[in-house]
């Protein structure tokens, strides 16, 4: 007999799918080890006995899957859809809400659109980041109130797009997966997955404005100007830039939409950079970190750096920040000097493509960032 308990690889899926609908089996390894969890999902497909916490007991199957290759998915079985009783009173009810009588379409579209929102969900939730909207409170648009939680919180696109539905036409933000707060600030998300991103500048500018408007009402800060872009790996982050520079159009360019965007892989490395993204006050702590006070940059510069070093101009890309990375290659390509990139190493050869390899690369491994933050 199997027994649903929080924190659990069954828990965690049925909380994935109670707001996602559906997940894409190839992306499974995201909620822990790969094997772990493909035996798990395969092992619920077949009808097994389940206490909940209650001692009530269910027999059934629990996962469903079926599709091919990137179409394979994973959703709930119809005749199990009681056991989302057990996350939250409202979570079944949510649930029916998005996705009436369990059925889905077999459009390739709605399934890959729901592919990425469910693993942006996940990403999110492996990272400490409440994503339940039957757990946060609702967004709204008729005073100015924080009614965002504290702690880190993720509200998938669709929710958030009701309080504007009077205004915004359909495909408003038919690009954006959700909008992820957190203490100080507030990211908007993207998964391209393992796709080129092509950025619509005036699209998403607007659909930008739209989130500012969100984060004002909601949370009590002026705009958005950050985004986190999920993606397969970092070829996806090389390739998404290789193709801003070939835009005809600077301001159409995703850099000159936000000010800050945070390339996130879709795996463990992923889920330790979101932990980072999310702490308050992030990046003084980051600098704090991996520079004496007279090290960091002082005042306006026409060079793109954080700190200096023996007339050495030092860059800390343990952000992913793509957008600085723009700005930065330019600096070298206009002013002379020495220059060092700070990154991770799963960092490197991204890296060392798109900068040519003519910047030194200092490495620093993830667990002594996250040990001298306080995450471990």
């Amino acid at each position: 007999m199997i027994t649903v308990r929080p924190g659990s690889h069954v828990y965690q899926l049925l909380r994935l799918l109670s707001v996602s609908g559906e997940y894409p089996a190839q992306s499974l390894g995201v909620l822990g080890d790969v094997r772990t969890v493909k035996a798990m999902v395969h092992k619920m497909e077949a009808v097994q006995n389940i206490r909940l916490s209650d001692d009530t007991k269910l027999t059934t199957r629990l996962f469903h899957v079926s599709g091919r290759g990137g179409n394979r998915t994973v959703r709930l079985n119809k005749n199990a859809l009681e056991i989302l009783n057990e996350l939250h009173p409202d979570a079944l009810g949510h649930y029916l809400a998005s996705f009436p009588d369990n059925r889905f379409t077999g459009n390739q579209y709605n399934i890959w659109r729901n592919h990425r929102i469910g693993e942006a969900i996940a990403l999110c939730m492996m990272a400490g980041v409440e994503t339940a909207p039957y757990v946060l409170p609702r967004l709204q648009k008729k005073t100015i109130r924080p009614i965002v939680p504290r702690a880190p919180s993720y509200y998938v696109a669709r929710n958030f797009k009701k309080i504007f539905e009077a205004e915004l036409n359909k495909t408003s933000f038919t690009r954006i997966a959700g909008l992820l707060f957190y203490p100080g600030g507030a990211y908007a998300v993207y998964n391209t997955r393992s796709a080129v991103m092509k950025w619509s500048g005036f699209g998403e500018l607007k659909a930008r404005q739209e989130l500012s408007e969100i984060v004002r009402m909601n949370a009590s800060l002026d705009e958005v100007t950050s985004a986190l872009l999920l993606g397969a790996d970092e070829s996806i982050a090389l390739q998404t830039l290789l193709e801003s520079d070939k835009s005809p159009k600077r301001q159409s360019r995703f850099d000159k939409i936000y000010q800050s965007v945070h390339f996130i892989p879709l795996n463990q490395n992923g889920i330790d950079l979101l932990r980072i993204l999310t702490l308050p006050d992030w990046n003084e702590r980051l600098m704090s970190v991996l520079f004496k006070p007279n090290m960091r940059r002082r005042g306006h510069s026409s060079i793109e750096h954080d700190a200096t070093s023996n007339n050495q101009f030092i860059l800390s890309h343990l952000d992913g920040d793509i957008a600085r990375l723009i700005r930065f290659r330019a600096t070298l390509q206009t002013e002379s000097g020495s220059y060092e990139v700070i990154c991770f190493p799963w960092q490197v050869e991204f890296l060392n493509n798109y900068l040519g390899g003519s910047v030194r690369l200092k490495p620093i491994e993830m667990p002594a960032v996250l040990k001298a933050l306080g995450l471990i």
